[in-house]
């Protein structure tokens, strides 16, 4: 069976912190056998770490403060997230970037958000999760400004266009895929563009409990998206790269060990 470790499961969330047990058995069933869980706020981000010490080996975690939550920040937030990412268990800061979309924090809030943390993780030498929706412009520009400085970054749940894509892969940045490409209505652009994406730059996500792939059959119930279906969204992408499913999971598995310096588990 095929070997994945998933980049992005909001495992603070409560659809899967209530069964938390049962995800990472199902996750362990379909060959999921490490998760990064992904910090958005402060309290979100030392709940992951967390659940890091409680499942060692299994799960890793970012810290960090998503846009949405730009306007929580303090004079305290920096501080709070360095303590927090000292932590060997934190193997990135963010989840950070910039959301235009929604723009639940002021957009100059945002990007002085950002900033900060960009800038933290230069100092930490960390790598950097990253969000961008309706922002690209900004964003790349803001990158671009720490990009020499910082150890790696990833743009996480990549669905934008071409010019974005090979903006970030020109700043060498990886490029996380989620269970949009799986989405016959709004996924058929990246359908396109994974082709373009190389090993040593793509990893896997879910993005769970978020994004459960338009076309898994059957469906849960639940309508709630876990860990366990990411080797579905891997054997979507090796269709549209014209790719065998173990050399693609190969792939993106060391690519995703190197990057999060994530080694395999004690028991394998």
């Amino acid at each position: 069976m095929s070997r994945y470790i998933d980049i992005g499961v909001n495992l603070t969330n409560k659809s899967l912190l209530q069964d938390l047990d049962g995800v990472i058995r199902r996750a362990d069933e379909a060959g999921v056998e490490q998760m990064v869980v992904t910090g958005t706020t402060l309290e979100e981000s030392r709940t992951a770490l967390e659940l890091c010490l409680r499942f060692p080996d299994k799960l890793f975690s970012t810290a960090g403060i998503h846009p949405h939550h730009a306007l929580d920040w303090s004079d305290r937030s920096l501080q709070t997230l360095k303590s927090l990412a000292d932590n060997a268990s934190v193997r990135a800061i963010g989840e950070t970037g910039l959301d235009f979309n929604r723009n639940y924090s002021p957009q100059d809030k945002q990007i002085e958000v950002f900033h900060h943390q960009l800038e933290l993780a230069r100092k930490l030498g960390k790598p950097v999760f990253c969000h961008q929706r309706d922002a690209h412009d900004c964003f790349l520009n803001t990158l671009r400004e720490y990009r020499d400085a910082l150890r790696q970054v990833v743009v996480h749940c990549f669905t934008d266009s071409k010019t974005a894509l090979f903006d970030y892969l020109d700043l060498d940045c990886h490029i996380g895929v989620t269970g949009w490409i799986c989405d016959e209505r709004r996924g058929t652009e990246l359908q396109q563009l994974v082709k373009y994406i190389p090993a040593t730059r793509m990893m896997l996500e879910t993005d769970a409990p978020y994004l459960l792939p338009r076309d898994l059959q059957p469906k849960p119930a639940s309508r709630i998206n876990e860990p366990s279906y990411l080797p579905h969204i891997a054997a979507t992408i090796a269709r549209y790269q014209n790719k065998p499913l173990e050399m693609l999971t190969e792939e993106c598995l060391h690519t995703t060990r190197e990057f999060f310096g994530i080694n395999s588990p004690a028991s394998l």
